[in-house]
């Protein structure tokens, strides 16, 4: 096939990765799609899909015209056949126009599509986001008299409307008297006359066969992007790219609140104010009291509805931009890029986003998306089930839980006399819920000694005694609070608007009691607190109203430890995520899951989509563009001294394992050109590793040769210290200074972390990838063994019930060796999928270096569990789950160091000389 796209001249195993992806494209239903990492994967998944779409496109425009042949061509170019031609000829402005049509000449995308109302699609978009989070409008304040320059605030304000319980058999259990009608926004000064209210308006007929793709992090989004600018489709399509409100927010005021949770709480608090309406700064009078000053309200960069028109047409003319490109020019036009990008998808061919906001059904109805015949893409889908199902677990600590009930404790007695009887009833269950949960979160022990911590045993014991994991059912059965219609409680929280009323009640009270000074914003930090506790019960209780077999409670009881009493928490957690993704796949026409190892594929169809007809699941896998002599990955068991390298749980921690491990660098550090990136287990066991490094001196031999780079643990160094890493690698081709005493540098990285998915150590970034052990996850997480239970159960006749392990109802955190039980009793799916996740850990990380057909790296993975005998272990073989053109050329058995050692000279010594040529 032709793909008129491709920027270059194709590898003809991208050919077969293209071709493979029409097909599937043509058949429809769900495709898993296999290439290793540096094979032009995100650029061939581009070319592919959008030829299916033009090509799709234009059969469908050729059907449309046999069967209207009175249609003028001009007509049929513009593709508004249905419109009057009022609407047809109304435009902004001649050039915006012009530049709007301009681009559909080549491949059929996008632009006569664009039009439309866009003032009032905006409206629409804004009421829907307000829908969503309704449980969060802040009720009007009933009651107020003015008082110098400001607003006196009585307890008025903070009484909820009477509530009208119906029967209790009855479905959406009461409503408020005071009916809630539609919520829309009117945030802009120059509105143009637009009104409150839009849903009578129509928003624009969605694009047939819109491509969403969306990946892990915000790296590789912005990667798809800068893949996307390479090919012809670049300015022939309409491109959008999603994302967190935190990564859009241009507003410096609500930036300054730090966690993406109090942003989202503050932007949409900001969206419900009115022009006309108090605002929320706050202050004190000399009497003490709090007063609300008039100001205006809004989110400044959402005033004005002309500029939000203006940002659609800017970004109409840069082609695919990516998040920052966005931000940019929301910063340039002072409008907001975030509500500017959700307003364009309607429009869009491609939209880019991530993970969260397509699987998770809440954030694809928040932003609309319609995934009707639509096509999917899902890259690095090589956790998808595992992060799927992760999007719906839900937790609440102890001490979130005691600061819901103290304030709705705080609140029923003061407005008790004055609710009506449905109020009082579903404020009095919840604290019934609220002092329940925490009842059983109390450990039952005497924690008053936790300053008597003699010994280790002691608060092993107290772990062992506090952590357990139990089915839902049997959860509200032990707390007895089976009797409590959950889904009818949870319909009075949204609808009663009680958690801002009781929040903003106690956050006065705290303020007239403490006398606490508010900040720049009028808010106390303790509303954010507050706000959020209160989403944790809410998510808390949706999740219990969860079917028995879905998912699992952990409970984790507060507990007694040297350094003080530590607090506990509940935690759901989903165990299948069938029903979720299937969702998805009954909307959509195709979904691709496409990434560098997806094997073995069988788990995956297993928890996602059991029952899907073979027929529908089509599989593709191909190999590396690299010749075999570019890589050279070898099993090390033994180190420079002939220690042999043991890093399982309980030997990785010895001195003489990390000594030689130390001794080991030491020599390549010697020798290796350029980067070396080595993967450790945890940020726990690499901090050791280090300590023990610098004690020993080993650290300051390797520095002789190499500077040294450690991955940060918060995300927002990541890209710092690999900008410094890469400068370091670059001043040696250039010459600099530096280059004279060193030959490269050193980063120290976890499995796991964010250098291990996303990022690419192209050419000298990663000359040598070292994999310290087999990062098998902690054996001791209690969610961990629910979920390998779980998965030992499916394809079992019992399937969703948890299968039979030798090992009681209950099973304790701590211990490892009762984890280990459970991993050996399970025959075959729960032990593999333990293993798996060991191995695809692995695999993404020593991807990272091989990242196009010039490249060369060496892959050493230190541990003789690598290279032993499969026959002498329980588990199979690691290397059998290595990437097949990694263990195709895989040195697996060596005598000694000095064979690695010669076999890496050889290597690198030959590359050089090829690299020269």
């Amino acid at each position: 096939m032709e793909f008129r796209g491709f920027p270059y001249k194709p590898y003809s195993i991208q050919i077969d990765f293209m071709t493979a992806l029409y097909h599937s494209l043509n058949q429809g239903g769900v495709s898993i799609l296999e290439s290793p990492t540096g094979t032009g994967k995100t650029l061939s998944i581009i070319c592919s899909a959008l030829q299916w779409v033009y090509d799709r496109r234009q059969q469908d425009k050729s059907t449309v015209q046999v069967q209207s042949p009175h249609h003028s061509t001009d007509d049929a170019h513009i593709g508004s056949d249905d419109e009057p031609d009022w609407l047809r000829n109304f435009v902004p402005s001649k050039d915006n126009l012009t530049q709007e049509k301009k681009i559909n000449k080549k491949f059929g995308f996008g632009g006569c599509d664009r039009r439309r109302n866009r003032k009032e699609s905006c409206k629409n978009l804004f009421s829907r986001d307000l829908e969503e989070e309704d449980c969060n409008k802040r009720g009007e304040n009933k009651s107020s008299r003015k008082k110098n320059d400001g607003v006196e605030l009585s307890d008025d304000e903070f009484l909820l409307d009477e509530y009208e319980s119906e029967e209790e058999g009855a479905l959406g259990g009461g409503k408020s008297k005071r009916k809630a009608g539609g919520v829309s926004i009117s945030s802009s000064s120059d509105d143009e006359g637009a009104k409150d209210g839009s849903d009578g308006e129509e928003e624009e007929e969605e694009k047939a066969f819109k491509i969403y793709f969306c990946s892990r992090t915000h790296s590789q989004l912005s990667q798809f992007i800068k893949e996307l600018r390479k090919t012809l489709f670049s300015n022939e399509i309409n491109v959008v790219c999603l994302g967190s409100r935190k990564n859009f927010c241009i507003n410096e005021e609500v930036l300054k609140l730090g966690s993406s949770v109090r942003v989202n709480e503050r932007c949409l608090e900001l969206q419900k104010n009115k022009k006309n309406e108090v605002s929320k700064i706050k202050n004190f009078s000399t009497e003490g009291r709090i007063h609300r000053t008039k100001a205006s309200s809004g989110c400044p960069m959402l005033r004005k509805h002309k500029l939000q028109k203006e940002f659609r047409i800017e970004t109409s003319q840069h082609g695919a931009l990516d998040i920052e490109d966005l931000v940019r020019i929301g910063r340039s036009i002072g409008t907001c890029p975030y509500y500017g990008s959700r307003s364009m998808v309607p429009a869009a061919d491609l939209v880019v986003l991530p993970y969260q906001s397509l699987l998770s059904k809440s954030s694809r109805e928040s932003l609309g998306l319609n995934l009707k015949n639509s096509i999917i893409v899902i890259d690095e889908a090589h956790n998808l089930a595992d992060s799927l199902i992760s999007m719906y677990d839900a937790k609440i600590t102890s001490s979130q839980l005691e600061s819901v009930h103290s304030h709705i404790e705080k609140y029923f007695a003061r407005f008790c006399n004055l609710l009506g009887p449905g109020n009082r009833r579903y404020i009095q269950t919840l604290m019934v819920l609220t002092r329940a949960f925490l009842q059983t979160l109390d450990n039952k022990k005497d924690l008053s000694n936790g300053n008597n911590c003699q010994a280790e045993e002691i608060a092993a014991d107290m772990k062992a005694a506090c952590d357990t994991s139990i089915a839902i059912n049997d959860f509200l059965f032990s707390l007895n609070i089976d009797n409590i219609n959950l889904v009818k409680l949870l319909q009075y929280i949204k609808e009663s608007n009680l958690v801002h009323k009781v929040s903003g009640y106690g956050e006065k009270v705290a303020c007239l009691q403490e006398g606490l000074a508010l900040n720049h914003n009028g808010e106390r930090g303790e509303e954010g607190r507050t706000l959020s506790s209160f989403r944790a019960l809410v998510d808390m209780l949706i999740s219990l109203t969860n079917n028995d077999g879905d998912g699992r409670m952990i409970i984790s009881k507060m507990r007694s430890t040297c350094s003080g009493l530590q607090g506990g928490f509940l935690k759901y957690v989903m165990l299948t995520g069938e029903k979720i993704f299937s969702e998805i796949v009954d909307e959509a026409h195709a979904v691709i899951l496409a990434g560098g190892t997806l094997q073995p594929i069988e788990e995956t169809r297993e928890r996602l989509f059991p029952r899907l007809p073979q027929n529908q699941l089509h599989f593709f896998s191909c190999s590396h563009i690299v010749p075999p002599e570019s890589i050279l990955p070898i099993a090390v068991s033994r180190g420079p001294s002939g220690q042999s390298f043991d890093f399982s749980y309980s030997s990785r921690s010895s001195l003489v394992m990390i000594e030689e491990l130390g001794l080991l660098l030491c020599n390549l550090v010697a020798f290796v050109p350029e980067g070396i990136v080595v993967f450790f287990s945890s940020f726990e066991y690499e901090g050791q590793v280090y300590d023990a490094w610098k004690k020993l001196g080993i650290l300051e031999r390797i520095m002789r040769k190499k500077h040294i780079f450690r991955e940060p643990r918060s995300n927002s160094d990541v890209e710092l210290i690999l900008k410094e890493y890469k400068e370091k690698i670059d001043g040696l081709s250039s010459g600099t200074k530096d280059g004279v005493h060193h030959n490269g540098a050193v980063l120290l990285a976890v499995v796991g972390g964010k250098i291990s998915e996303g990022i690419n150590f192209s050419d000298g970034m990663g000359r040598c990838i070292v994999m310290v052990g087999l990062p098998y996850p902690s054996p001791s997480d209690v969610e961990l063994m629910e979920r390998v239970k779980y998965i030992e159960s499916l394809g079992e006749p019992s399937c969703g019930k948890r299968p039979e392990i030798s090992v009681g109802e209950h099973y304790y955190t701590g211990d490892v060796q009762t984890a280990f039980s459970i991993l050996r009793s399970c025959r075959r799916r729960g032990k593999e999928y333990y293993e798996n996740l060991c191995m695809k850990a692995v695999n993404q990380s020593i991807g990272r270096a091989i990242r196009h057909i010039n490249d060369y790296a060496a892959i050493l993975l230190v541990d003789m569990r690598y290279a032993s005998d499969s026959s002498k272990r329980s588990f199979s073989h690691p290397t059998n789950k290595l990437p097949l053109w990694i263990k195709d050329r895989l040195v697996s058995a060596t005598n000694n160091y000095g064979e690695v050692h010669r076999l890496l000279h050889h290597f690198f010594k030959y590359n050089k000389k090829r690299e020269c040529q």
